[in-house]
């Protein structure tokens, strides 16, 4: 798979709707301890569009489907995102700066993208997307954060 459909999964995520089952009521259903993760995003150079933001665990990162998918619209040199209701777990983030609003990342004729781009942990992935290895960090119950430098 490309580096750039790699990437694309947040966009087509966040933009994707999501179904939820139901629980009969004589059912007694206990969930996990619920976590909130705060993304904050610095670097960002163009103060306009959006960030695609896409949570992953690792059976997903490698083109897999996100658990989460978000987006938040740009308008500082710092931009951040709580995701909430999420269980305790590791997870990685691979995001985009959408500075045309587009709905994609853009890309040059060779396919690398051209529009800003990250992963958490700062990771840095070599011709493609970050090692999970890399870019797994964990979300213990309660509120975490997670601080990125779009580049």
């Amino acid at each position: 798979m490309q580096f750039l459909d790699l990437i694309c999964i947040a966009a087509t995520a966040a933009l994707a709707a999501t179904g939820a089952g139901s629980t009969p009521p004589s059912v007694a259903v206990t969930r996990p301890a619920s976590a909130t993760l705060s993304v904050t995003f610095t670097g960002v150079e163009a103060k306009q569009g959006r960030i695609m933001v896409a949570l992953y665990d690792e059976a997903g990162w490698q083109g897999g489907k996100p658990i989460r998918a978000e987006m938040v619209d740009v308008s500082a040199a710092e931009t951040a995102i709580d995701l909430s209701d999420l269980p305790a777990g590791r997870y990685g983030v691979k995001a985009f700066h959408d500075v045309n609003g587009n709905g994609k990342m853009d890309a040059n004729p060779f396919g690398m993208p051209i529009e800003p781009f990250a992963f958490s942990n700062n990771a840095r992935g070599e011709m493609g997307p970050a090692r999970w290895a890399d870019a797994v960090f964990t979300v213990a119950p309660g509120a975490n954060t997670q601080t990125i430098t779009i580049r």
